[in-house]
Order: structure tokens, then C-alpha cells, then sequence
């Protein structure tokens, strides 16, 4: 399925391009059409269920180590301490064919930017104009302090901070999404489920990633905002009573894949608040 959307996307993008690998604008200027990244698809995408202890025996490289790690949800520090993780058996691939979300989101196409966090598989993806360009691990708020789902809009951030629940708690790359509750996406532990209090925690080279490439608010003065960041919406539920879901992939890959109609579904109530607030920026009003 992943392969079939590339290859419309690659053609979509031919269709519409004068130069290879430039940004353009088609419908008089109100679309930009980017570039499909080139990823590398695994001959075929099944796993293993392994004790994570002796499949690390084995000298790994930094790539496969990395899938494993993503796969798993959790961090090079937490794998040893997990009994059992799944493995990918061909591990040659990128790892955005091991993730849940597709290469390319036709509903996606107006919005910019755009990053969109699963509560259900523990995965966030990041899009610009409805294609894929970032794919990464995260543990969410437990169940006591379950992240608040809907959409968000990235707004300050800090490259070292401390966390508002306990003030010994390093962040990293931390930015905020709802400012009142002190709700963002940072690097922290990732032990492998839902763990945190309410903010989203990710690996430090996806939380860098982000913190680079989301905008921050624009602030009109101290009580006013004059543009908004980039959009994130959070959709989903975890099972938190039930097995870690990313299990099913061994009897069944595509268990936890999101298709495109999902995510349609999900942008659509956000749709135009997107927009509009994107417009905003774009005009400068």
C-alpha cells in the first residue's frame, strides 16, 4: 500500500514539475507540490518476536539498532529492559515502512506543515503539502494524565528547560503546544508505553528534528498572538488495560496502519482553522 501511494505521489509530482527536486506551485499559486523523498522499501515487512537481550548480542548496526528502538517505542537506555521486542525481519528498509502512516495524504496537500501524533500506535509524523518527512517513536500521557486529544498549534520553545511537574526533570528540545497547561513535545525516557504527564516525550534526534523545523508563534505583544505555529493534532485512544498494540505486528503487519481516509477524517473539523490561521501568516495580517 505504501509503495502504490509513492509511486502516485512521484507521478503526481511529475505531472506538475518543471525542475526535479524544487517546491511548485500550481492552481495559480494557492498549492505548493513538493518533492517525494526518496525512501528505501524493505523486500518485505513481517517480525519477530526476540529477547532483546540476545538479538543485541549480535553486532547490529546503528540503522537496524535505531528501527528496533522506534519500533519498540522506547530508547537505547530502556530496550535491554524490556523482556520481549519484535524485530523486523529485514531490517534494509527506512523507517517510515515500518511506521503506521502513509507516504502521502492527498487532504494534507493545502496545509504547509503539519504534525500529527497517534495516541493508539505511540507515532507521530510530520508532513509538508500532504507528504511525508518525518516519522518517529513517542510515549504519551499515562493514563492519569492522558494528552489531551485535538488540534494545536506549536507556540515557544526552549533548548533546555525543566519540566512544570517536577522541576529536577531536564527537557530537551522542548516545544510547547498549549501554553496554560504546559503541554509540549520534548526529549525524555521513553520506557516503551504511555508514561508521561500529559506532554508528548520523543527520542532527542526526532525532538531536534522538530524543534528546527515547526514554526514558533508570532506574538503581537504581551497578551496578543499575531500568528500561530505550526499545526499538531493528537487523535486516538491508547488501550491502557490491553498488551502493547505494536505486538500485533507479528501476527499481522498492517495491524496498526492509518490510511489516508482516517486522516482525512481526522484534519476534517481542523480543516479550516488550519487554513486560516496559515493564511494569516502567509498575508502577514
Amino acid at each position: 500500500m505504501k509503495m502504490t501511494i509513492m509511486i502516485f505521489g512521484v507521478i503526481a509530482f511529475t505531472l506538475f514539475s518543471c525542475k526535479n527536486g524544487e517546491e511548485n506551485k500550481v492552481n495559480n499559486g494557492a498549492t505548493t507540490i513538493k518533492n517525494m523523498p526518496v525512501w528505501k522499501e524493505p523486500k518485505t515487512i513481517s517480525y519477530t518476536l526476540e529477547s532483546s537481550k540476545e538479538w543485541l548480542k549480535a553486532n547490529k548496526s546503528e540503522k537496524e539498532l535505531a528501527i528496533a528502538l522506534a519500533v519498540n517505542r522506547t530508547d537505547k537506555e530502556n530496550f535491554t529492559r524490556l523482556d520481549s521486542v519484535i524485530i523486523p525481519t529485514d531490517l534494509s528498509g527506512d523507517l517510515v515502512f515500518y511506521f503506521p502512516f502513509p507516504l502521502q495524504v492527498d487532504s494534507l496537500r493545502e496545509i504547509d506543515k503539519i504534525i500529527l501524533f497517534s495516541y493508539a500506535t505511540q507515532t507521530f509524523a510530520a508532513y509538508e503539502n500532504g507528504v511525508l518527512i518525518h516519522v518517529g517513536p513517542t510515549n504519551m500521557g499515562r493514563e492519569k494524565d492522558q494528552t489531551p486529544v485535538g488540534l494545536f498549534f506549536t507556540n515557544w520553545k526552549a533548548e533546555h528547560t525543566t519540566s512544570t511537574f517536577n522541576d529536577e526533570w531536564e527537557l530537551k528540545w522542548n516545544f510547547n503546544i498549549e501554553n496554560k497547561k504546559g503541554i509540549g513535545f520534548h526529549q525524555y525516557n521513553l520506557p516503551g508505553y504511555p508514561a508521561s504527564h500529559s506532554c508528548l516525550r520523543l527520542l532527542e534526534k526526532d525532538a531536534e528534528f522538530l524543534y528546527t523545523w515547526a514554526d514558533q508563534w508570532v506574538l503581537e505583544d504581551d497578551q496578543n498572538i499575531k500568528f500561530k505555529g505550526t499545526p499538531v493534532v493528537v487523535f486516538g485512544s491508547y488501550n491502557f488495560k490491553g498488551s502493547k498494540p505494536w505486538l500485533q505486528l507479528v501476527e499481522d503487519p498492517e495491524a496498526l496502519n492509518i490510511s489516508e481516509s482516517e486522516i482525512e477524517k481526522v484534519i476534517a473539523p481542523y480543516l479550516d482553522t488550519i487554513l486560516k490561521e496559515q493564511n494569516k501568516k502567509k498575508n502577514k495580517v
